[in-house]
């Protein structure tokens, strides 16, 4: 039981690190601000977006050369930028729960992909690894669309407030990149094959602890969800009791008057 206990604190507190929601403070923020807060809010989403920041450190892991790394991080902006915009323009939502649950996902193939998880344990090559960079680039810039679409954006300026984000979000790559890089870099020597398997072990672990939270977080709103749904058809059946209640009393009353 105390076991239990512990995996659940761990969950809550993993879960409170990976959460990246828009704060009630940032909404305020941007509701009376300018297009430079929406920037700001892209590139802090993108900075403390640890799944977001997991799955690049995936991508450009084995990668030494500026140009490959270039052409990875273009097809990830180009996937997850096409679904932000669209998505936020056509207001195209689904459950960031889920979303988040995909994104987690996400984190954890790569990191079975760097392991050599396909040769393994299906004895087949990976899937073009560019193209899966773009899907799931789109998935990301799903979940970043169902982020920014908490805020109500009205229709004045639509389309400048969501390239404002973007651009924040791409300066927030970029950030996240400059620091991340050079510490591969340096990892580079004779212990990196070891370093290499226990990292990208540790992207399927922290992946699939964040799967786990975002899963139970879904299950636990769908949960309360039914509940409220259902606390509200009791009351209102109760409202309509207590009404016939009263109408049949008062129909009572009214024959006990007229026999007088």
């Amino acid at each position: 039981m105390k076991n239990m206990q512990r995996i659940i604190a761990i969950l809550m507190l993993f879960g409170s690190i990976f959460a990246h929601g828009i704060s009630e403070s940032d909404k305020t923020d941007i509701m009376h601000g300018g297009l430079l807060d929406f920037v700001i809010l892209g590139a802090k989403h993108m900075v403390t977006g640890f799944d977001h920041i997991l799955f690049l450190i995936g991508v450009i892991f084995f990668l030494s050369r500026f140009l490959d790394i270039v052409k990875f991080v273009t097809a990830f902006t180009i996937g997850h930028s096409l679904t932000l915009i669209f998505a936020t323009l056509f207001n195209i939502s689904a459950n960031y729960y889920l979303i988040d649950a995909v994104i987690a996902f996400s984190v954890i193939y790569k990191g079975f992909e760097n392991l050599g998880g396909f040769k393994k344990c299906f004895s087949i090559e990976p899937p073009n690894l560019i193209l899966m960079v773009f899907i799931f680039g789109l998935i990301h810039g799903f979940g970043l669309s169902t982020r920014l679409q908490q805020i109500q954006l009205g229709n004045n300026g639509l389309i400048q407030s969501i390239l404002s984000f973007n651009v924040g979000v791409e300066l927030g790559q970029i950030m996240a990149l400059a620091i991340v890089f050079p510490i591969l870099l340096t990892i580079r020597g004779k212990l990196f094959k070891k370093i290499s398997i226990f990292s990208n072990w540790g992207l399927i672990i922290a992946g699939a602890f964040l799967l786990i939270y975002q899963l139970n977080g879904f299950f636990t709103d769908n949960h309360h969800h039914k509940e409220n749904i259902e606390s509200g058809h009791h009351q209102h059946d109760n409202g309509q009791e207590h009404h016939h209640g009263e109408a049949h009393e008062h129909h009572h009353g009214d024959e006990k008057h007229s026999h007088n």
